[in-house]
């Protein structure tokens, strides 16, 4: 299917989500990947994500006039090696999706709502997001979360973050989309208020985060 939705946000961030219908083959016949990812490629054994990171690279392809090269920080976060413009990335079994910002930091997160997340509210809320759960489309709202969650972990880019005494989701009432506040908060105490949006579709969640 190719590009699914491509918005840009009030602040100058720009979403992009690739809907994966397409072959291996036909993906690839269809990038221009770099040599180094061509590399890595090859030791990845699951066609499933090969066809992720093709359809991740289909994305930039659309998103840049010219051919970018993404490189990883030490903990993970991607970057463009020839292009400082911000970007974060996620890819969920038939979607691909990257969030640009000309400086801010962001963060992006998608995944599948037909998986099972019970083990999010044991693992990740807190005791004030457990008591917020309805007894009402529970495993969606537990995929929100995570979703907000990683959001956020992607864009403050720390290492060993508790995500459950660390990264708070302000109440909300889930739809099919809408905004979400939250808070991470660091080990010595201080809190960064940050701005999340969300939209349900196709059984995913597609959550980003942006700096307020």
């Amino acid at each position: 299917m190719g590009l699914y939705l491509r918005e840009k946000l009030d602040n100058g961030a720009v979403i992009s989500v690739w809907k994966i219908t397409e072959s291996e083959e036909e993906l690839m016949n269809s990038v221009s990947v770099p040599n180094d990812e061509l590399e890595e490629l090859s030791f990845i054994r699951s066609s499933d994500r090969r066809k992720e990171k093709l359809a991740i690279r289909a994305l930039l392809d659309c998103t840049f006039d010219e051919k970018v090269y993404l490189g990883h920080h030490d903990n993970g976060r991607p970057f463009i090696q020839n292009n400082v413009i911000e970007i974060s990335i996620s890819h969920c079994n038939d979607y691909a999706a990257i969030m640009t910002h000309p400086v801010d930091h962001i963060g992006i997160d998608i995944e599948s709502t037909l998986r099972d997340f019970s083990v999010v509210e044991k693992r990740i809320l807190s005791e004030e997001e457990r008591e917020d759960l309805s007894s009402r489309d529970t495993n969606t709202q537990l995929a929100v979360y995570w979703s907000a969650k990683e959001a956020v972990y992607k864009l403050m880019s720390r290492t060993s973050v508790d995500f459950e005494s660390q990264i708070k989701i302000e109440k909300f009432t889930l739809r099919d989309e809408g905004e979400l506040e939250a808070f991470f908060i660091d080990r010595d105490g201080g809190k960064t208020r940050l701005e999340l949006g969300y939209r349900l579709f196709d059984n995913h969640v597609l959550v980003w985060a942006c700096e307020e």
